[in-house]
């Protein structure tokens, strides 16, 4: 591989991928593609923008995400979520390129007290989870130089996410029905990129030496944990420049009361020792990740 690696970014303008860019700006020759420009759902659009691109590195941030509407369409979701994976994974073996993938802490079923290590049984409880876990599986079963990165919860400055629409609520009403017992920890986009950055580029270096040593599947969130509830409150009170000073109650209801046509997992929690272990990689506590996505939305200028 060359001083400057050629670096296809899939997803290029999702929230995550958005923060790809940035963070490997420096790192080589980026090449963008996005739902614009490749289905994701045609297998063979999926090996032709590979072939075309010829990529050292491969960032899969694309996903499909849409977690209620996958029950209806669990094979579009099979698809975007299961299939092009797999053909990445094969793309990226057949010319010994890197793929980078991110998955999903609905992989697992919630049930376990304590967050979820790697090892841990995936159990998902929705198509969504399913069609990810099966990503995953395929990437596995191909083998080569990849990565694995599930992450939990993720937002940012860009794209859809639950800070985003909690900041647009925000303004519109004075109170707001919050599920309060679903677990996580919520990730930035930004945190996400940075790690990602810093672990690649280790790998690329020889830091961590045979392929055997790093290839795998990590968990990577931020430190830390809240509901869903509990997030909400934190996003108004970290955001009252970007609110207008407006405070909305934010009312804790059970899962039960607010049902939607996909289960979720009560805990979502992951554990990122392995991660840390391994690369010697930490991402920020969810709320100074939150401050950093809110510090970024009041100055748009340097969002980008």
């Amino acid at each position: 591989m060359s001083n400057q690696p050629r670096i296809l970014i899939v997803g290029a303008y999702g929230q995550v991928g958005v923060e790809l860019q940035r963070s490997f700006a420096d790192t080589g020759e980026i090449v963008c593609r996005d739902r614009d420009t490749v289905d994701l759902a045609v297998p063979d659009q999926v090996r032709a923008m590979v072939r075309d691109a010829a990529p050292d590195i491969i960032l899969n941030a694309a996903a499909y995400t849409a977690v209620d509407r996958a029950e209806s369409e669990p094979e579009v979701a099979a698809a975007v979520n299961a299939q092009a994976p797999a053909i990445l994974a094969e793309e990226a073996q057949r010319t010994g390129a890197l793929l980078v993938h991110y998955s999903t802490d609905y992989v697992f079923d919630g049930s376990k007290p304590s967050p979820w290590a790697e090892t841990d049984q995936p159990n998902p409880l929705n198509v969504y989870g399913a069609t990810k876990l099966a990503g995953e599986e395929a990437i596995q079963q191909v083998g080569g130089k990849y990565l694995i990165f599930r992450t939990s919860w993720v937002f940012g400055p860009h794209g859809q996410n639950f800070l985003l629409t909690m900041l647009r609520l925000g303004r519109e009403r004075d109170s707001l029905n919050i599920v309060d017992d679903q677990i996580g920890a919520p990730t930035t986009s930004i945190e996400l990129a940075n790690a990602t950055h810093a672990i690649v580029s280790s790998v690329l270096n020889g830091q961590f030496g045979a392929v055997s040593n790093w290839a795998g599947l990590y968990h990577m969130t931020c430190g830390g944990s809240v509901s869903w509830c509990g997030f909400a409150r934190a996003i108004f009170a970290r955001a009252q420049a970007l609110l207008d000073g407006k405070m909305p109650v934010v009312h804790p209801i059970s899962t039960s009361a607010y049902p939607t046509p996909a289960k979720r997992p009560h805990n979502s929690c992951l554990s990122n020792e392995k991660l840390l272990t391994c690369f010697a990689i930490r991402l920020a506590p969810w709320e100074t990740a939150l401050d950093e996505a809110l510090r970024r939305l009041a100055q748009p200028q340097q969002s980008a």
